[in-house]
């Protein structure tokens, strides 16, 4: 997800130039690494105050950035990453995080349920989520003649020129394949090679490949229905509440942002009282009205705005880390695909 990987949620959403490494000076500082933009400056001013430890926001501009400096700083440097949930897999599996304090992170209890016990961390042992994102279809019924219920409707010969995607390959081929009755995360490279035959043929109908204000082509008119992540459905609703959303009945991209504190974090005890401070609701309400995502503090749904409250029962399958020889499948599948779209 981009942050949110919409959903893969933005995934995974916003980019931000990567500095050089920093290291904290004492325990009065902590090193929050991250995305750019992923709190508001009263929530990082609140704690600062709150506790006397100031906060050095730190930016990366993708997981695999973060887990590369992460690998080469053997779990030290950062005290509080917030990345997407298939890069977690690979930090837990790697030794590159903590276990939590849960005598310090006192409000984990107020997490709903629903974004526990995920694959890469089944016991909740080592992350904490902070948003949750599933891309989704949006479309403006007065411009398409068709019902959209589904990915497989994005083939539909009355949409030509008309669909605009965010650029998330994996997404895209996930979607493709749910669309084709298999899983996000097919690892054979035969199923993936009829994932880009599949994609070559949805080629006519697409309009535009962008990650960033995806959701503009859609309020513009330069394009009748888009493939959007979760901040991008909220923005578009926002200005147009009379587009069409479609929780796809294929099922769907399901993705979480969370944080850990990384194996050696120079100061994991502020980061675990960092984590505890942003499970306050109101505090946590702050954030999720901020980046957009689906909240997943149950305990501030009733604070939040009611379009970043989940529907009951929503879940899904997330994009997942795959072999080198599938990944380079699905980067060859993808290729083809955007040249035949331009």
């Amino acid at each position: 997800m981009k942050r949110i990987a919409a959903v893969t949620l933005g995934a995974a959403l916003c980019l931000g130039a990567f500095p050089a490494s920093v290291s904290a000076d004492s325990a009065d500082e902590m090193i929050l690494f991250t995305w750019e933009g992923m709190f508001p400056q009263e929530v990082l001013d609140g704690f600062e105050e709150e506790y006397g430890i100031e906060i050095i926001y730190s930016n990366f501009d993708s997981d695999e950035t973060m887990l590369e400096k992460l690998s080469m700083a053997q779990g030290g440097d950062y005290d509080l990453i917030i990345a997407d949930d298939y890069i977690l897999e690979e930090v837990v599996a790697q030794g590159l995080a903590q276990e939590l304090d849960m005598d310090i992170i006192t409000n984990f209890d107020n997490i709903n349920p629903s974004y526990q016990g995920q694959v890469y961390d089944p016991e909740d042992a080592y992350t904490v989520p902070y948003g949750a994102g599933i891309p989704l279809i949006v479309y403006d019924p007065e411009q398409v003649d068709i019902e959209i219920t589904g990915y497989s409707d994005l083939w539909d010969e009355s949409l030509e020129d008309c669909i605009a995607i965010t650029a998330n390959y994996r997404v895209i081929c996930g979607i493709t394949q749910l669309s084709m009755g298999r899983s996000m995360n097919e690892e054979d490279p035969e199923v993936i090679a009829e994932t880009g035959e599949r994609l070559l043929e949805l080629a006519p109908n697409i309009r535009l490949i962008q990650d960033d204000n995806t959701q503009d082509a859609l309020l513009n008119g330069e394009a009748s229905v888009a493939f959007l992540y979760t901040s991008q459905v909220t923005q578009v609703l926002a200005e147009n509440p009379d587009l069409q959303v479609v929780y796809p009945e294929e099922g769907l991209g399901f993705g979480i942002m969370a944080g850990f504190v990384p194996s050696q974090a120079p100061n994991g005890e502020a980061a675990m009282k960092f984590i505890n401070y942003i499970l306050e609701p109101e505090v946590s309400a702050q954030c999720t009205n901020y980046i957009g995502y689906y909240c997943t503090n149950q305990a501030a749904n009733d604070l939040v705005d009611e379009n970043l409250v989940a529907p009951e029962g929503v879940t899904g399958e997330f994009v997942r880390t795959v072999s080198a020889e599938a990944e380079a499948a699905y980067s060859e599948a993808w290729t083809a695909f955007k040249a035949a779209c331009d």
